[in-house]
């Protein structure tokens, strides 16, 4: 009995230590409050490890929440989504790191639903330092879905634990009017939301 005890004590162990082990938790503290997130380094190794390097230097401290898209900010879109969008440079393309290897979700199993946290980019293996967090789910961004013409989907390798009420606030701010059909006009936050601090926690 004793001996099942001890056996049972060790798996308990081995298990916790095994979710400790994939999700990495961390605290993103921006002007309008703070936004808790588990990141998954099992299932999307490369992205967080990527997503680690500008966390864990300090690159997203100054950064900002700069670009918001509603239902009602998006006319010029044929696939509506909702999100917020920030990061270091305000470009999808640009960072202080080679771009990395997109992980589809096809893959990794992380689809992007209400809170999740994902890569953005332009083309395939592009990303790099700017991010954004799903409001609502947003099969279109998955593998196959067409919001990128390419259908290769983004990078999905986290989820919003506590927060989603700083998230939905965050993409109700004002955004700039919009002009033509330019594919991210009327989405640029006027005020954009400041990162005081984004850290492990």
């Amino acid at each position: 009995m004793y001996n099942i005890f001890k056996l049972s004590l060790v798996v308990f162990l081995i298990s916790a230590f095994s979710v400790n082990a994939e999700t990495i938790k961390v605290k993103l503290v921006t002007t309008e409050g703070d936004i808790h997130i588990d990141l998954y380094e099992d299932k999307a190794p490369i992205t967080v490890t990527n997503f680690l390097r500008y966390v864990d230097a300090g690159h997203f401290n100054g950064g900002a929440f700069y670009r918001v898209v509603r239902m009602d900010n998006q006319s010029q879109n044929n696939i509506k989504i909702e999100v917020i969008q920030g990061g270091m440079s305000g470009n999808s393309d640009i960072g202080l790191f080679e771009p990395i290897k997109l992980e589809r979700t096809s893959d990794t199993g992380i689809k992007h639903l209400d809170g999740t946290i994902s890569m953005a980019r332009g083309g395939p293996d592009t990303a790099s330092s700017e991010f954004f967090i799903c409001v609502n789910p947003q099969p279109s961004l998955d593998f196959g879905g067409m919001r990128n013409a390419d259908g290769q989907g983004f990078a999905a390798f986290g989820q919003v634990t506590m927060g989603m009420d700083v998230v939905r606030k965050i993409q109700n701010s004002k955004t700039d009017q919009p002009t033509g059909e330019q594919y991210t006009s009327g989405q640029s936050v006027i005020d954009p939301v400041k990162f005081i601090s984004f850290a492990r926690e």
